[in-house]
């Protein structure tokens, strides 16, 4: 059954974009769940940016979205019986990139604080971090990986499915399309945010190039001294790069952070790594080198490139899952 919970959200009240502070959140129950007694564990799926919450409820004549695929994989017998949780953590920008930023709003502190004890409150979970998982794509990839670096007391195993790292490559390459795409409006970043959704002219090509990455730098470097609440890492007239904003965003980086939470990775019964080997935005290249610096550290996990990009990915969802069933049924935990 897929039901729509109202969620408060506390930890968002007062956030800067004037964002809701209570979120509709989907949740999955698995087949039997009104007339059985049983716990269950739960898997949170942090969707890529501008998605998560009730917009994965979209339906196509031709696909499934992802509570129908869930509720299919667990009829069958696919995967394990579970609660499955889809949080809303976007932002008037497009999402939050599940961190804490003055410039969008504490979703760390909501998915943690507010999120986990309401669903482990209102449904029979097994609440403990072994029987609970989280999982995301892209942005979502990103953030299974941090949040469950800075909490792996609450989440024991994490499905990065083509998730931001390694900014030097997934970011950098856009800044030129974003100054061109301003200039050629005649449009600062403030006239921009103050139109937005509406352009000043026709989207072009370039409009969600800019939106992301000024969602980004909300994320990573947000200053309220800065007209826009933020700090963008590049010169608008130059494209040339503000090292020291820059570094803000590379403390962000999970290639810098795997150092930092080493022992939390370690900790981990699973950790499922994977990206298409053609990403338009190099990921599998950042994947590589997040890969090595995990070697480095001594860190285990799984890492798959499969034939595919960026998108229409949502099949490796299934691999996840069942890696995931494989180690609350007993298993390894390992593909």
């Amino acid at each position: 059954m897929i039901l729509v919970e109202t969620v408060p959200a506390p930890s968002l009240v007062g956030n800067a974009m004037g964002d809701p502070v209570e979120r509709r959140v989907p949740v999955v129950t698995p087949p039997g769940y009104e007339d059985s007694d049983r716990r269950y564990p739960t898997v949170y799926f942090l969707a890529g940016f501008a998605g998560g919450g009730t917009l994965t409820l979209g339906e196509s004549i031709w696909s499934e979205n992802i509570p129908q695929r869930v509720e299919r994989l667990m009829n069958r017998g696919e995967i394990e019986p579970m609660v499955f949780v889809i949080p809303d953590c976007i932002t008037r920008l497009g999402g939050s990139q599940y961190i804490n930023s003055a410039a969008t709003g504490r979703y760390e502190d909501h998915l943690i604080d507010d999120l986990v004890p309401y669903v482990d409150h209102r449904f029979r979970t097994l609440a403990d971090r072994d029987h609970r998982a989280v999982m995301g794509k892209s942005s979502g990839g990103y953030g299974a990986t941090v949040v469950a670096m800075r909490h792996a007391d609450v989440f024991g195993l994490v499905a990065d499915h083509s998730g931001d790292r390694y900014f030097d490559f997934c970011y950098r390459a856009d800044i030129p399309h974003v100054v061109a795409a301003l200039a050629s409006w005649n449009s600062s970043p403030a006239e921009f945010l103050r139109e937005f959704p509406h352009p000043p002219k026709q989207r072009g090509r370039n409009w969600f190039t800019i939106v992301n990455m000024l969602a980004m730098a909300s994320c990573y470097s947000a200053n309220a001294d800065a007209e826009i609440g933020f700090d963008l890492p590049f010169d608008l007239h130059t494209a040339e790069m503000r090292d020291d904003v820059w570094q803000r965003w590379l403390e962000h980086d999970p290639v810098t952070l795997a150092a930092r939470h080493v022992e939390a990775l370690q900790s981990l019964r699973t950790y499922f790594i994977d990206c298409g080997r053609w990403d338009e935005h190099h990921l599998q290249l950042g994947n590589r080198i997040y890969c090595r610096e995990l070697d480095r550290l001594g860190v285990p996990y799984h890492y798959e490139e499969f034939d595919g990009g960026h998108r229409n990915t949502a099949h490796r969802y299934e691999i996840s899952l069942k890696i995931f069933s494989e180690a609350w049924s007993g298993g390894a935990g390992k593909p």
